[in-house]
């Protein structure tokens, strides 16, 4: 039993929930490069994108350990809470999940690598400097979607260039409303960037801003990669629901609004859109 528990206590460092859905969404960039085939590679895309994420994300629990000591909504986590103790036994696992995800990308090909390595490092650094989610977070988030597009296609297209201004405008509304929605909790950890550094009535008109630039954005992924009706229709309705959300927001500046938006934005929005796309190329193409 001690056993088990202990795995299962290194395996919630490696935030398996995020990293499943960042090797989704990797997987749904490389099924369109690849214009809906599928073959082998892709299981090894898969496995590459989930250690890689799996210890970029050990390491960011790590560098984040003692901020999340200080606020409630994350003093329970494995490190804050001791349950791996001392904090440094993580960073071999974390460590050697990185680099041999970063082996398997330079096998896959070197423009996957070098997204790997530029959005790992970009994670790291942003949390040591413990700012806002530009530019380090944005070049972060880039990394599954590139890993997966250079994989099978490794040539820049407008269509990767969209998708990535997509993950670019949805990670603000992801980071920033779960912020609005623990603000005091966020202040009394001593995190003064933006948003807490604004007023909630006026951060979360932000929000708006980027919630529009998002639809516009899939709205854009419609004419320049060619997709069809069904990913038309599934993203015309994501982006009414964010834009929902978002004024509602606005309006009330309340918590659990921005809580609301928070959670709508994670699999909701982010997973179904990724896999429309992929669906919209098998059945429409």
């Amino acid at each position: 039993m001690l056993i088990i528990k202990t795995a299962k206590n290194y395996i919630e460092v490696l935030k398996p929930r995020v990293s499943i859905l960042i090797t989704f969404i990797g997987i749904c960039a490389a099924i369109i490069a690849g214009d809906g085939h599928i073959s082998l590679e892709l299981l090894l895309i898969a496995v590459t994108i989930l250690l890689a994420s799996a210890g970029a994300n050990g390491l960011t629990n790590y560098i984040d350990r003692d901020v999340d000591a200080r606020m409630q909504r994350t003093k329970n986590r494995v490190l804050p809470s001791k349950r791996i103790y001392p904090p440094e036994k993580v960073l071999p696992l974390a460590t050697g999940l990185v680099i041999i995800g970063l082996a398997l990308a330079w096998y896959l090909h070197p423009f996957c690598f070098l997204a790997d390595l530029v959005g790992t490092v970009a994670a790291i650094v942003r949390r040591k400097r413990a700012t806002c989610v530009f530019p380090q977070g944005t070049i972060a988030s880039w990394a599954p979607v590139l890993m997966g597009w250079f994989a099978i296609k490794p040539i820049p297209s407008w269509e990767i260039l969209l998708i990535c201004l997509l993950i670019g405008f949805w990670l603000p509304l992801h980071i920033w409303s779960v912020m609005i929605a623990n603000r005091e909790d966020y202040l009394s950890a001593g995190q003064s960037y933006f948003p807490m550094n604004r007023e909630a009535k006026e951060a979360v008109k932000v929000l708006l801003v980027f919630c529009l630039m998002l639809c516009s954005a899939s709205i854009g992924l419609y004419f320049i990669g060619g997709f069809g009706w069904l990913y038309l229709i599934v993203a015309i309705l994501l982006g009414t629901m964010m834009v929902y959300a978002s004024s509602r927001l606005v309006m009330s500046s309340a918590s659990k609004d921005a809580w609301r938006l928070y959670k709508l934005s994670a699999f909701p929005y982010l997973g179904l859109i990724f896999l429309t796309m992929c669906l919209d190329i098998w059945l429409l193409r």
